[in-house]
């Protein structure tokens, strides 16, 4: 149990006469001793499940014979979803036991199937609909179902439509955050920052019950390498129960809280060695001398880390601010400025692999116009843009002629959680394999009744769709394009020779699988990648720091709409930015949350924006096999946001001249600054 979980529903025509009935339910209860943090958990032994583990090479024989170690503890924050609109479900009954619910879910299929279990209905009783939510970022994966349940079952109850909308704070105290993590690290490495031997422990803060936390855990395990390669890795897992709400899936799953632990290693190697930390990145990067194999046995290919870094440190001038800084630095005593240069690979499909599907249905209409229905939902990151652009491309016509539907249960069943960076992936090839069908069934009637009917009598085949194109709202043969239709003259010929406009699309991610007892296998079907530099300016006073500017440059392979990915990089950063600096989750000691409101929970406001922020996207970069050799985009730009968080530690370090290591966590909050810094100024005087 925790602070927060619901014990009662109540159903009323008004708030006020639902507050009038709260007045009349009086609670008896025990209060017992709560476990409230990771350490007094891991004490206890609240283990939600088994441990897992990683391993490559062998840990302990190479760690014992390297020249230089490092070993510490990161402990890694909690951070808030904070989408505009909090959860919310209408449910509404229909005749002959039938229910449909409007509710504010990534993951309607999974929302169908818990109505059913609750009500005890069938699954082709109950139907949700989502046209858009405002926002979700994780937090609505599997946490929306809550209050659907909920209103289903009150409008079960009553036979009336019944609307719960959480208040803010409510929805707050309530529902769980990203895992919090404390994690123990051994490292070993020579003389050039090369890392030969990493030992990594993950403890992750589960809260009362088990959620996704051992997929979050998992996706950890697989990202502790982030970009780079380390031939001897042993990497253990653990999630710990504690009396907080349970925690879930939010932007990253877990990656961020893997791969900020080899970005603080490699940190302090650079410090140890007296070395730029971005020249010790480089060595290290996966690529050099064939090194291309992850620790759980997975082939890197298409690698895009040079190719990214070489100019994104040339555009950034990342050499000569480098030297810059160092001089501003030596000449003022109370402002420090720090720089760091980061990168991100990070890894595109959901880890349990039969997820990693989608279905479509595309109706086209007796004039021509298109409606798209496929399974992802849109939460404000573009996804039904996109689609509608993929149909419009894929179909070749105006894109005033196609409608992208609300996503919707009955229209298109069994369908993924829209999550995992995997929306548009999957969607859109679902989409296209419906189109491909159409397409299909309307070349064969060109060829039959139109093209053949001038004479040239070519053999129709399998490969028709292959040698007829689709573009400007025409189609004709790609051998003799001066014979062409109106796309939608031939819908209607279609039509009148009862050739079906309809069509069902489905798509499986290829090649997706793991052993989890082996912990080897090929669990992505590829990987993002994205690098940028951060330089902040620290009031080493008051703790407070600003980032004065901002390089990125991210590969999002053909990119399907710019505008909507250059978005998603930026807001994704922003969002990681606050994770990493401001963002601080407090709870009493009771484990009653404390800040639970926007007056003190702290998001990025445009005060938090870089001063001079650079966002570009990788150019000629297509990826094979994915939909019109796009890349997904959604989650890997929130850990870019690592390159502000070591810049503060960068500007720290300066306060003792780089000869002593920080004490440092996230998120980096003035409180932490301050403390670092106290720290540093210790043992300079010890020195």
């Amino acid at each position: 149990v925790f602070i927060g979980q619901a014990v009662f529903l109540i159903a009323a025509e008004s708030q006020d006469a639902a507050r009038e009935a709260e007045k009349l339910i009086n609670v008896k209860y025990e209060e017992l001793e709560p476990v409230l943090d990771l350490e007094d958990a891991i004490k206890k032994n609240n283990l939600v499940a088994p441990a897992r583990r990683i391993k490559c090479g062998d840990f302990e024989k190479v760690f014992s014979d390297c020249e230089n170690t490092i070993e510490g503890q990161l402990s890694i924050g909690a951070q808030e979803h904070w989408y505009l609109e909090t959860q919310t479900s209408l449910s509404v009954p229909q005749e002959d036991n039938e229910i449909k619910v409007y509710c504010s879910t990534q993951h309607p299929s999974e929302t169908q199937a818990i109505i059913a279990d609750v009500l005890g209905l069938k699954k082709n009783e109950v139907e949700v609909e989502v046209r858009r939510i405002g926002g979700a970022f994780g937090g609505k994966e599997t946490q929306a179902n809550h209050v659907a349940a909920w209103s289903s079952l009150l409008a079960k109850a009553t036979g009336k439509p019944v609307l719960i909308h959480l208040f803010r704070d409510d929805d707050q105290i309530m529902t769980g955050k990203r895992h919090r993590f404390l994690s123990a690290y051994q490292a070993g490495f020579d003389g050039k920052g090369m890392i030969r031997a990493l030992n990594i422990d993950l403890n992750g803060d589960a809260g009362a019950s088990t959620d996704l936390s051992m997929a979050i855990l998992e996706r950890a395990l697989f990202h502790v390498d982030n970009a780079y390669f380390v031939p001897n890795l042993t990497v253990t897992g653990k999630m710990w129960k504690t009396n907080h709400p349970s925690n879930t899936a939010f932007r990253g799953f877990g990656g961020p809280q893997g791969m900020v632990v080899i970005e603080t290693v490699i940190d302090r190697i650079a410090r140890q060695l007296k070395e730029d930390p971005a020249l010790i990145r480089y060595r290290n990067f996966y690529g050099l001398e064939d090194r291309n194999i992850t620790h759980y046995s997975q082939k890197v290919e298409y690698n895009r880390l040079f190719r990214i870094h070489d100019q994104l440190i040339g555009s950034s001038n990342y050499k000569s601010r480098r030297k810059e800084i160092a001089t501003f630095n030596a000449k003022n005593e109370f402002y420090k400025r720090g720089l760091a240069f980061t990168p991100v690979k990070f890894g595109i499909s959901f880890t349990t692999s039969f997820l990693n599907q989608a279905g479509a249905l595309v109706n086209i209409y007796k004039d021509g116009s298109v409606l798209v229905n496929h399974g992802g939902v849109e939460m404000g990151q573009g996804l039904h843009t996109k689609i509608h652009g993929i149909a419009a491309k894929e179909l070749g016509i105006d894109p005033n002629f196609i409608k992208v539907s609300a996503t919707n249960t009955s229209k298109v069943p069994n369908t993924s959680a829209t999550a995992a960076s995997s929306g548009s992936d999957i969607n859109g090839m679902a989409v296209k394999n419906a189109i491909d069908k159409l397409k299909k069934r309307l070349g064969d009637l060109f060829f039959k009744e139109f093209y053949n009917s001038t004479g040239k009598n070519l053999e129709v085949s399998s490969l028709e769709v292959s040698r007829i194109s689709f573009l400007d709202n025409k189609v004709f043969c790609k051998e003799d394009p001066d014979i062409s239709i109106s796309f939608f003259d031939l819908v209607s010929k279609a039509y009148f020779a009862r050739v079906s406009l309809s069509a069902t699309g489905f798509y499986k991610t290829p090649g997706i699988h793991y052993d989890r007892e082996k912990g080897v296998g090929h669990p992505f079907f590829y990987f993002a990648y994205g690098m940028a530099v951060s330089e902040v300016l620290l009031d080493t006073l008051t703790g407070y720091h600003r980032i004065l500017r901002t390089d990125i440059l991210h590969d999002v392979g053909d990119s399907l709409n710019p505008q909507i990915d250059l978005g998603q990089v930026e807001g994704g950063f922003i969002q990681g930015v606050g994770w990493c600096t401001t963002e601080e989750v407090k709870w009493d000691n009771k484990g009653k949350l404390l800040n639970h409101s926007p007056d003190t929970y702290k998001i990025p406001t445009i005060h938090d924006i870089p001063e001079d922020f650079r966002v570009d996207l990788l150019e000629r970069a297509p990826h094979p096999d994915t939909i019109r050799k796009s890349k997904a985009v959604g989650e890997p730009p929130f850990m870019l946001a690592f390159s502000v968080w070591l810049a503060i530690k960068d500007a720290i370090s300066a306060v003792g001249d780089h000869r002593f290591e920080p004490e440092f966590s996230l998120p980096a909050t003035n409180e932490v600054i301050l403390r670092s810094i106290e720290e540093i100024i210790n043992q300079a005087g010890k020195c």
